[in-house]
């Protein structure tokens, strides 16, 4: 099915990955990982995932707050003064974990280079006058999500938040395929982006792209430039394989993954206590603590619900406690986005 997906233009490279009982079950892949060089997918390769990299990020939070380094109701200028200018000293983890902290939006007139250099985006995020009171309204934190919490995760452990990721996620779960800032880029290989409205963009130079506002560079260039690689924005830029994604939810599974366990279950049912928040125009959406809710039908009757968080285009990562089931999928034709039926169709395969 995944040849068949790719053959025929729905997709053009993807990645399938499922763990069932701290098994790795599923391990797929199929297409073009990048049509400018006709370079075809592979299982270690790396694709740029987008908000998938918030459920990774989440994860480092709530080890943080088990450690006794964080509390959910702290505010974010105890331990980062700078950040309550502008009536942003109310801001509390709960309300940054949720995307209730008021400042959805990036800094007004941030270039590119700046949103890729930790200080000047993190000391712009710092000066930034909310759009309204914490806790007031749901809106969508998609970039500054990261950097609050990335920052808060700094000051408190001491250790800057690529190598907190490494060191207390990849390496335990013994990944060399997940990055939030990849080093020796050399050394991997990264699928390129192609956006299904705008089509296949050729890659821009650093002249080109560095003086441009951030919020004015389209998706696929932001993460088809080596420099967003090479950088930490904990909120859309990890680097990661299905494997590596599937491997994360399977390790906040009870059991875990081959001993690894990287949250108890009593803080994963904490950080999964869905609320229903509200946006500025009344319509509502279900969130937990950083993770967000999947609800899904592998057999087209029963409905399972899980925990995770997805990405722009249509990457994502999940697990199912009810099924004992994690999944990642990475592909690089967004806005496709195959991940439930191809999930079925594995169910189905596994069933037999």
């Amino acid at each position: 099915m995944m040849e068949d997906l790719a053959g025929s233009g729905r997709e053009l490279g993807l990645q399938l990955a499922v763990y069932l009982d701290g098994k790795q079950v599923v391990d797929a892949w199929a297409g073009t990982a990048n049509p400018l060089t006709g370079e075809k997918v592979a299982a270690d390769m790396l694709f740029p995932v987008y908000s998938v990299t918030k459920g990774i990020t989440t994860t480092v939070i709530h080890q943080l707050v088990e450690r006794g380094l964080l509390a959910y109701d702290m505010r974010l200028a105890e331990v980062w003064p700078e950040f309550g200018a502008h009536g942003k000293e109310a801001v509390t983890l709960r309300h940054a974990l949720t995307h209730m902290a008021g400042i959805p939006d990036l800094p007004p007139g941030l270039t590119f280079s700046q949103m890729l250099d930790w200080p000047s985006a993190c000391g712009a995020l710092a000066a930034a006058v909310p759009k309204w009171p914490a806790g007031k309204h749901f809106t969508y934190h998609a970039k500054t999500f990261g950097w609050m919490l990335g920052e808060v995760a700094r000051r408190v452990d001491g250790r800057f938040f690529s190598d907190i990721v490494q060191e207390d996620i990849a390496r335990p779960l013994g990944l060399d395929t997940l990055h939030v800032g990849l080093r020796d880029a050399g050394k991997h290989r990264v699928a390129f982006l192609v956006d299904q409205p705008l089509g296949l963009l050729p890659p821009l130079s650093a002249s080109e792209i560095g003086g441009m506002e951030a919020a004015l560079v389209p998706m696929p260039h932001q993460m088809n430039y080596p420099g967003t690689w090479a950088a930490c924005l904990p909120s859309t830029n990890a680097l990661m394989n299905a494997r590596a994604i599937a491997r994360h939810y399977a390790a906040l599974l009870p059991g875990g993954v081959d001993g690894v366990e990287l949250l108890p279950p009593e803080r994963v049912s904490l950080a999964t206590q869905w609320e229903t928040l509200r946006f500025p125009d009344g319509l509502t959406e279900e969130r937990g603590l950083g993770y967000h809710p999947f609800d899904f039908s592998p057999d087209g009757r029963s409905k399972f619900r899980g925990f995770g968080h997805g990405g722009y285009g249509g990457s994502v990562g999940f697990a199912c406690p009810e099924l004992r089931l994690a999944v990642g999928y990475t592909h690089n034709l967004l806005g496709a986005g195959y991940w439930e039926p191809l999930l079925a169709q594995a169910m189905k395969d596994l069933l037999r």
